[in-house]
């Protein structure tokens, strides 16, 4: 393994550790020390790449943002490839639900970035609000682009403001795990396993999602 590998595989080492981290005590009780334990690199390496604690906090949300908006322009393509999606809507909502699908999907696979997402949610996005400078907002941009097609073409409600839907709904799905025990508790009497609690969860929530924003579904 030459140098560079090495030092990729360390990086890459100390961004998982401080990944479940964050993801288990939220920014303010994360501590260097437990990462350098659980990554099995010292401290002095660790600021060597990250300079603090906030730039490894940082670092850990932009490679997740890396994955998403990679997984998020293949969602997209059809779509921006074919512009006449917006207008139709029968293929609109089987957009809206592959869309939400995804949503869900991505936050039940990535744990501990939902949870991450919840912390920030609990105290008010202020850490967060340190680094969104340097976080570029294209996904949110090509979405409200789109969403502004629909609307235009009456396949939204008016009444909603375009960043405010996509906003929301993305929240419902990264909120699900926090959700998902109490969920699974009271189905439970129904005799769902929890692979049928999950399946179910999911569809019910992208239903709710499309029959809250779209003007008129059927």
């Amino acid at each position: 393994m030459s140098k560079k590998e090495r030092g990729e595989a360390t990086r890459e080492a100390i961004l998982r550790a401080a990944e479940s981290i964050f993801a288990e005590h939220g920014y303010d009780g994360a501590r260097i020390d437990t990462i350098a334990d659980v990554s099995g690199c010292n401290k002095t390496l660790i600021f060597r790449y990250f300079e603090d604690k906030l730039g490894l906090y940082a670092a850990v949300l932009k490679r997740a943002d890396r994955e998403w908006s990679k997984l998020l322009a293949n969602l997209l393509s059809p779509l921006l490839q074919d512009e006449s999606i917006a207008s139709d809507a029968d293929r609109f909502k089987e957009f809206l639900k592959g869309a939400f699908e995804f949503f869900f999907d991505y936050m039940v696979d990535h744990p501990h970035f939902t949870r991450m997402l919840n912390w920030e949610q609990a105290e008010g996005w202020q850490t967060f609000a340190r680094i969104a400078s340097q976080f570029e907002p294209d996904d949110l941009a090509q979405f409200e682009a789109i969403f502004s097609k629909a609307k235009k073409a009456g396949l939204l409600r008016r009444d909603l403001e375009i960043t405010v839907m996509i906003l929301l709904a993305q929240q419902v799905c990264w909120s699900t795990l926090a959700l998902l025990p109490m969920y699974q508790m009271i189905v439970a009497r129904k005799g769902r396993s929890s692979a049928q609690t999950l399946v179910h969860l999911r569809e019910q929530i992208v239903e709710f999602l499309i029959a809250g924003i779209m003007d008129d579904p059927d």
